[in-house]
């Protein structure tokens, strides 16, 4: 699969979509599951991100390769392509950072939308002067070298008890995170922009003095 064919293009409307209208659509096509168990914060509050995913997995490790340490992750950052999610998959590890500055310029550059990592984030500071949307456990500052390897890249991972696969869509904000399996995005997202859609009429009707009842009534939206 081609970076351009995994990547995610953005419709118009879909700027109104949000997590909770996401997670609505999810239930209303049957798929109760598909929210992250715990909330990975934005280090910018108010930050949003939708994408594709592009999964790696790490796991614990008391040696790496003096000369190239930083091999495998070099070359997946360097295999992202536009609209894409990076999802990175730690199990909740708290040994080191996995994620920091200069990879978020990396994949800036690429056209990443963003990362997400059920692990540390370091260079906090650095990575929101960049604008890249990152979202995380917590914050460390040490190194994953010697501590922690990636042993797969592309391949189903588990984050937050939901089971993401590269090509899944992604979506995070302040509210939480949200991962829509791709053989049910169309589903999905037609439902969640008709939401969008909805949800923008029933506000202004709401703003104007119609009670929540004849809202409800109305639309079955709230």
């Amino acid at each position: 699969m081609s970076s351009a064919e995994r990547g995610f293009v953005v419709q118009q409307g879909d700027e109104r979509l949000t997590t909770p209208i996401v997670s609505d659509s999810c239930d209303a096509a049957g798929l109760r599951e598909q929210v992250l168990q715990h909330r990975l914060a934005p280090l910018v509050p108010g930050t949003r991100a939708l994408g594709r995913a592009r999964t790696v997995r790490f796991a614990p490790a008391l040696e790496d390769d003096p000369d190239d340490p930083y091999r495998d992750a070099i070359e997946f950052i360097d295999g992202i392509g536009p609209g894409e999610f990076v999802v990175i998959a730690t199990a909740a590890s708290n040994d080191s950072a996995f994620w920091g500055e200069l990879f978020s310029a990396a994949a800036l550059g690429h056209g990443a939308v963003g990362v997400l990592t059920d692990g540390n984030l370091r260079d906090t500071d650095r990575i929101a002067a960049l604008g890249f949307p990152a979202f995380g456990r917590s914050r460390r500052p040490m190194d994953y070298r010697a501590r922690m390897r990636i042993v797969s890249t592309d391949t189903e991972v588990a984050v937050g008890g939901v089971r993401i696969a590269s090509g899944d869509l992604v979506i995070a904000d302040d509210d939480g995170v949200v991962a829509v399996p791709r053989d049910h995005e169309d589903e999905v997202l037609g439902l969640a922009r008709e939401r969008a859609a909805r949800e923008a009429t029933v506000l202004e009707e709401l703003l104007a003095g119609e009670s929540l009842r004849s809202v409800w009534d109305r639309h079955r939206v709230l």
